[in-house]
């Protein structure tokens, strides 16, 4: 064999060895795609939560174990806060949410709703909400007054309807939007325009903003949403088998 031929036979064989290194390369890409993806939307969806007053915090905004299952019972205070459903119902939900928050805007319009016709109107649950408003999020605070201001003329849960869905017709994510619009929206479901703007305008409810804040911190809260089932907490927009799971083990109590 000249030196020609070893040299060809040498070529061939490590461009058969790449080959079937890259072969073997997109085998284990293909079938571990779908893994790596769900991971990787995982660890996003842990740091959006984690985000609180514009700092990512150390540790697990959530005690659940992956599954939705929370690990343990938190006492939390209802406070003041407006109660939707039957004030003596077993169960108490309270949710800690920023309005200008994309997650919190999905819950409502998903596991919340779902949560509203299932035990609410039925009467087995009460919910509670209480305002957690994020730095980041410029809107989060005067919409969290807006809704103090509409509860003075009755219609907390219209105006708490209202800020949601009106983000959710100007698309997704975090969606941008002004006081002007806010105080539009007070008059669109009929509150008293002159009475809700000169509250709004006056931030009488920045303390008790504030208060509901302060509260969820101290129950642990470092994201958003973050509702508490009888104590229970669970985090994050979370299908609402998570929440009817929880829910039906306390009914059952």
């Amino acid at each position: 064999m000249n030196e020609e031929q070893v040299n060809s036979n040498s070529d061939t064989a490590i461009e058969d060895k790449t080959s079937e290194q890259k072969k073997s390369f997109w085998s284990f890409f293909e079938k571990n795609f779908l893994a790596v993806s769900i991971l990787a939307a995982g660890v996003m969806v842990s740091v959006s939560v984690l985000y609180s007053n514009g700092n990512l915090k150390a540790g697990t905004a959530n005690i659940n174990d992956g599954s939705g299952q929370p690990q343990q019972r938190v006492e939390v205070s209802a406070d003041d806060d407006p109660i939707l459903g039957n004030k003596n119902a077993k169960v108490t939900i309270i949710e800690f949410s920023d309005y200008q928050c994309p997650f919190c805007r999905s819950f409502w319009k998903e596991s919340f709703s779902q949560i509203k016709k299932e035990y609410i109107d039925t009467g087995k649950v009460k919910f509670i909400y209480r305002d957690y408003p994020l730095s980041f999020h410029p809107m989060a605070e005067p919409s969290a007054q807006a809704g103090q201001c509409a509860d003075e003329q009755g219609k907390y849960w219209e105006m708490h309807d209202k800020i949601f869905g009106e983000q959710e017709k100007k698309g997704q994510g975090t969606v941008t939007y002004t006081v002007a619009e806010v105080k539009r929206w007070a008059s669109e479901i009929s509150l008293d325009g002159p009475s809700f703007n000169e509250c709004l305008d006056s931030g009488k409810y920045k303390d008790e903003v504030a208060k509901d804040f302060s509260d969820g911190s101290a129950a642990g809260v470092s994201g958003t949403p973050s509702v508490f089932i009888n104590g229970r907490l669970i985090v994050g927009a979370q299908p609402f088998s998570a929440f009817k799971a929880i829910i039906d083990e306390e009914l059952k109590k």
